[in-house]
């Protein structure tokens, strides 16, 4: 199983470290996702990162800002997210999926695995 966990209440332009722990199985073959979800909106990814880690992707939203990473030996995965907004706002969600090759996975249908969720709240 996933557990995501870090989140809080933040002041706009804070920064905050989400992670991502994984049990029971290895990341060492899955691509990961960070993952987002407002109230009343769809999820949507916020960062990507392949197998190894050579590659990552962030939407426009959060470029810039967000930053992924991944320890394959700790079997865990960061989300460091800095200039919080107040559109920042949802629950986070880590994913995994499943890939043979060292590519990232940018559609939520390619996730096999995800983690319960954690509150991520930016404050004016």
């Amino acid at each position: 199983q996933l557990q995501a966990f870090g989140g809080g209440l933040v002041q706009a332009g804070a920064s905050l470290r989400l992670s991502c722990a994984a049990s029971g199985f290895s990341l060492d073959y899955f691509a990961i996702g960070w993952f987002r979800q407002a109230p009343g909106k769809e999820r949507e990814g916020v960062a990507y990162i392949s197998r190894r880690g050579s590659t990552t992707y962030y939407p426009e939203s959060v470029r810039g800002r967000f930053s992924i990473s991944r320890d394959n030996a700790k079997n865990t995965i960061y989300l460091q997210m800095g200039d919080l907004k107040l559109e920042d706002t949802a629950v986070y969600y880590c994913a995994a999926g499943s890939i043979l090759k060292d590519y990232v996975l940018t559609r939520i249908t390619q996730y096999d695995y995800w983690g319960q969720g954690t509150q991520v709240t930016v404050s004016s």
